[in-house]
């Protein structure tokens, strides 16, 4: 099975957003777009720790199971 080949990125140069119904005490996910058709997500709270990338296409399958409450 080929796997997709990942974009190299600097997430210090990705404009990051999260929801805005997030906790103020930092307790959420942030979510970037990446070129070539990725989405970038990380800990707000433990930026550290790294990104963590998907397809596109798997995070709008995921943000519409979750907004249907199918999950």
């Amino acid at each position: 099975m080929n796997r997709p080949t990942l974009p190299r990125c600097n997430p210090d140069e990705l404009a990051w957003w999260k929801a805005s119904t997030s906790s103020e005490n930092g307790a959420c996910v942030e979510v970037a777009r990446v070129p070539e058709g990725w989405v970038a997500v990380r800990d707000s709270k433990d930026r550290a720790r790294g990104l963590t990338m998907v397809t596109s296409s798997a995070w709008s399958s995921f943000i519409t199971s979750v907004t249907n409450k199918t999950v």
